[in-house]
């Protein structure tokens, strides 16, 4: 009777576990939704509303329909570039230049910045010199650069590197000069010196400010990319910047505008995938209010 008694409870406990498990799945579940609703319904309604705001500027007449087309003229045409195989080699040649461009701008970036950030003579003479360079426009670089490469990739990529390296290496230098004194003094106190400090307690201090200045950085590099793209044709090399020229020169505003719409959503995918890195960091550090 006692041992029957006992399998009862052991089997009552086991369904209620269960129920709880279930509950809890759901739970999880539901929140799960509610995140990626409540991550979604902005950018639906921000479309819509552009959208919106872009029709009634049609409709007001500003512009002849051929040269303003409004969305139910170019959205189609948009649709018709994403189902084309020249346009994703383009788009596979610009989004690899950005890469590579970023890669190198980074590379620079962290050196100079953590030099700079470093050593305070370098400071002084150069810190004035990257806040410059990062302020200046890239296009500015472009008469320079196709002196010294001709019409080349090395002229892109001496662009993008420009325009992306200062703000690179200013959100770790930032990062740096905010690791708070009382951390400085821990590490000290544990027996970090030199390189250790930095490699240990430094840079993952610097870490949210670094990430903001990548996020900036890429920002830069992709203006400065479009730009050379659309200055720099190299042969007969195809790319984003290449195809919305000639839509411009051939006065086809529906192709222009569906290149610009593809331009914008590769630069907003770019910035959700940071968005996601920094939101982990703020999450880590225990700043994100949402965990």
């Amino acid at each position: 009777m006692a041992h029957d008694t006992v399998k009862g409870e052991r089997r009552l406990d086991r369904e209620l576990a269960g129920l709880d498990a279930l509950e809890l799945g759901g739970t999880a579940r539901t929140r799960l939704l509610q995140r990626a609703w409540s991550a979604v319904w902005p950018m639906v309604a921000a479309v819509l509303i552009a959208l919106t705001a872009w029709q009634l500027v049609v409709w007001s007449g500003w512009k002849e329909p051929w040269v303003l087309p409004g969305p139910r003229d170019t959205l189609p045409v948009f649709w018709d570039q994403l189902t084309s195989g020249r346009f994703w080699d383009a788009v596979a040649l610009t989004m690899r230049r950005a890469v590579v461009g970023f890669a190198f701008a980074v590379a620079a970036g962290v050196v100079v910045g953590a030099l700079v950030a470093r050593f305070r003579v370098l400071r002084r003479a150069f810190g004035s010199l990257i806040t410059g360079l990062q302020t200046m426009p890239s296009i500015a670089w472009f008469p320079l650069a196709i002196l010294l490469f001709r019409l080349s990739e090395s002229a892109i990529l001496f662009v993008v590197i420009l325009g992306a390296a200062p703000s690179i290496a200013n959100g770790l230098i930032a990062g740096v000069d905010y690791t708070p004194p009382i951390l400085l003094r821990a590490g000290k106190v544990m027996g970090l010196r030199g390189l250790a400090l930095y490699r240990h307690l430094i840079m993952p201090a610097s870490l949210p400010s670094f990430v903001a200045g990548l996020k900036q950085g890429w920002a830069f590099a992709w203006r400065s990319l479009m730009a050379g793209e659309l200055l720099v044709v190299i042969g007969d090399t195809t790319s984003l910047g290449v195809l919305l020229s000639q839509a411009r020169e051939l006065n086809n505003t529906a192709d222009m505008i569906s290149y610009m719409l593809v331009i914008l959503i590769l630069g907003i995918v770019i910035d959700q995938l940071f968005g996601l890195v920094d939101g982990a960091i703020r999450r880590r550090w225990g700043v994100d209010e949402g965990s």
